[in-house]
């Protein structure tokens, strides 16, 4: 009986949380498990070797070169045939069970995506979902991740309350991404001119755009660690925003762009 979910992970000069990784998700194994394919974008610190000599049953695709993260994610799609797949970050730790939930979820829903609750390594929620990017949107989505931060008890009590109840949204964290492949081929899978950043919320665009339903579930949860691919945020993370309001908001764009050469941070 062929299986019914692949796990594509990324990664980039992440070897110790590659490695970990893999071990949290099969530790055991997620039910229906069928390729784990980790997706290498040129690192030089080993992890191609490592994986292999660690987890010989994993497929690696040892790329020559850094094509970003969308675009390694859609060579995954091309490697993996299960109707479901995990987009996984290598910087996660998956607790037994949660990917199963996760996806009794996405199939008693119908949504065509879902998105688990994510926390970091001391158990704090992140704000991994949202409204489709707006400047008002960003600036909600801005002052929640601050409270979300925060130690003031009246700011975490806030920030559970908002990870607390299973919802239709926009856009889900691309850190733990469970797709339906039909409609993942339907939206063109992800825009590859994105690097890195805004990817996964142009994703979840794309695949509402086609009646698709995007999930947030909190009873899921997966751990984040966050940030430790070493790839600088700030230029790469400005452009990725510049491309995504030209896309999907270009009368907002030329402010957006005004308001970055004002902070010296002009994109061409």
């Amino acid at each position: 009986m062929p299986r019914s979910l692949d796990v594509i992970i990324v990664s980039y000069n992440t070897r110790a949380d590659t490695l970990a990784c893999l071990a949290a998700l099969v530790a055991p194994p997620p039910r229906d498990l069928g390729t784990i394919l980790v997706v290498d974008n040129a690192s030089s610190d080993g992890t191609v070797d490592a994986v292999r000599g660690a987890w010989p049953r994993v497929e690696v695709v040892a790329l020559e070169r850094n094509g970003g993260f969308a675009a390694a994610n859609n060579v995954g799609f091309a490697r993996t045939t299960a109707p479901l797949v995990l987009l996984l970050n290598s910087d996660t730790i998956v607790p037994p069970g949660a990917i199963d939930v996760l996806a009794d979820r996405l199939e008693a829903t119908g949504a065509v995506a879902a998105g688990p609750r994510l926390v970091n390594e001391a158990g704090r929620p992140e704000v991994s979902f949202g409204r489709m990017l707006t400047p008002v949107a960003e600036a909600v989505q801005l002052l929640r991740g601050r409270l979300a931060r925060s130690s003031a008890a009246w700011a975490r009590r806030r920030t559970d309350q908002h990870v607390s109840e299973e919802r239709d949204v926009d856009w889900v964290s691309g850190a733990c991404l469970l797709v339906r492949r039909d409609a993942a081929h339907a939206a063109g899978f992800l825009d590859e001119r994105f690097f890195l950043y805004e990817e996964d919320v142009d994703f979840c665009a794309a695949l509402r755009a086609r009646g698709g339903r995007v999930l947030f579930t909190p009873r899921a949860t997966v751990v984040h660690r966050g940030g430790r691919s070493g790839a600088p945020k700030s230029g790469q993370y400005d452009r990725s925003h510049v491309l995504f309001y030209d896309k999907h908001a270009p009368h907002w764009a030329p402010w957006l762009r005004a308001w970055l050469r004002v902070r010296g941070r002009a994109v061409r």
